[in-house]
């Protein structure tokens, strides 16, 4: 298990590299729900979303023959264009396996940075499989989506830096909700959170029908979700919790919570209208719990992470032209 040493160690690498998001405070938020809401928007991120962290992390501890070598990824996307933009940062050739039904926002993107990238069927191929193949034949480092300690401690900065920014806002939240696929997220999160707020509460948010993580908490072991789901939330379709990442998630957060595609979308349309955020279908879940109720916030601090905002324009334009509401001005304070 890594610990709060790693993740600061990650902090002061990724100094120059990634950007300290802020925490948005939006009115018309916290009287939706009755409750305070810190966002910790990751859509603004460099590569717009939270996967650099942990890519440059890993890539900038390579020896030079490895560097040389290069490296191979595998992801639905924001993995892949974190990858791809930490090894041009580097000088370092990436491959990445990625689903050739991949929004193709994120394919073009994670081309556009340099990326080589290798399409396969997600519903039939084995995409770990499919990497560690292309690994072996080129000699190069495999670079994993969520279960690598680098990985893990990279995203952690995420829960650092919310603890760092609600000290400075002189604020302790209560809880913190964050968007979960394999989990390197919350696993490195929750590391830096229990470390520095005392007594806060940790819940991963999934897809209902990609409830893995959720499930697996339940029963004290991991389980995966059946070959035949789906969802809207292309980053989060890991069918199981990870290897590394699960026991740490098991001993830092509390029972998992998991919405509907329907509860994603007006999320997404709540962030565009309200809080003036392009927010991609997995990262809306945890937006998508609190204004679904599937957790008490009356009387509470809570943090929300919106994990990413690389999403197809059609489908965006699909979401926001569905029922909702009038738009409102956001008004919001950060840190």
């Amino acid at each position: 298990m890594i610990d709060i040493k790693d993740v600061e160690d990650a902090s002061r690498r990724l100094v120059d590299v990634a950007v300290r998001t802020p925490l948005i405070e939006n009115a018309v938020l916290n009287e939706a729900v009755g409750g305070r809401i810190l966002l910790k928007p990751e859509c603004l991120q460099r590569t717009g979303s939270f996967k650099i962290r942990g890519a440059y992390n890993l890539l900038s501890q390579l020896d030079a023959q490895q560097k040389q070598r290069g490296v191979v990824a595998f992801s639905s996307g924001n993995h892949a264009q974190g990858v791809a933009c930490a090894a041009g940062l580097l000088g370092i050739h990436a491959a990445i396996v990625m689903p050739e039904d991949a929004p193709v926002a994120k394919l073009e993107n994670t081309r556009r940075l340099g990326g080589e990238v290798i399409g396969y069927d997600r519903y039939t191929g084995d995409r770990e499989q499919i990497a560690r193949e292309i690994a072996a034949e080129r000699g190069a480092e495999l670079v994993p989506s969520y279960d690598h300690e680098h990985i893990i401690a990279g995203q952690g900065t995420v829960g650092l830096e919310i603890a760092e920014q609600s000290k400075e806002l002189g604020l302790s939240p209560d809880q913190v909700l964050i968007c979960c696929g394999g989990g390197g997220l919350t696993a490195g999160s929750a590391v830096a959170l229990a470390d520095r707020i005392s007594d806060v509460a940790i819940h991963t948010v999934e897809p209902e029908t990609f409830d893995d993580t959720a499930r697996s908490l339940a029963i004290g072991k991991r389980v995966r979700v059946d070959d035949s789901a789906r969802s809207i939330c292309d980053a989060l379709l890991a069918p199981t919790p990870g290897r590394l990442t699960f026991p740490i998630v098991q001993k830092l957060t509390g029972p998992g919570l998991t919405v509907s595609d329907d509860e994603v979308g007006a999320a997404m349309r709540f962030a565009f209208r309200h809080l003036k955020l392009v927010v991609e279908p997995g990262a809306a879940v945890a937006l998508a719990a609190v204004l679904s109720a599937k957790i008490d916030v009356a009387g509470k601090i809570t943090v929300v992470v919106i994990s990413g905002g690389n999403v197809d324009a059609d489908l965006f334009a699909k979401i926001q032209a569905e029922p909702g509401g009038p738009s409102i001005q956001a008004c919001w304070t950060t840190s």
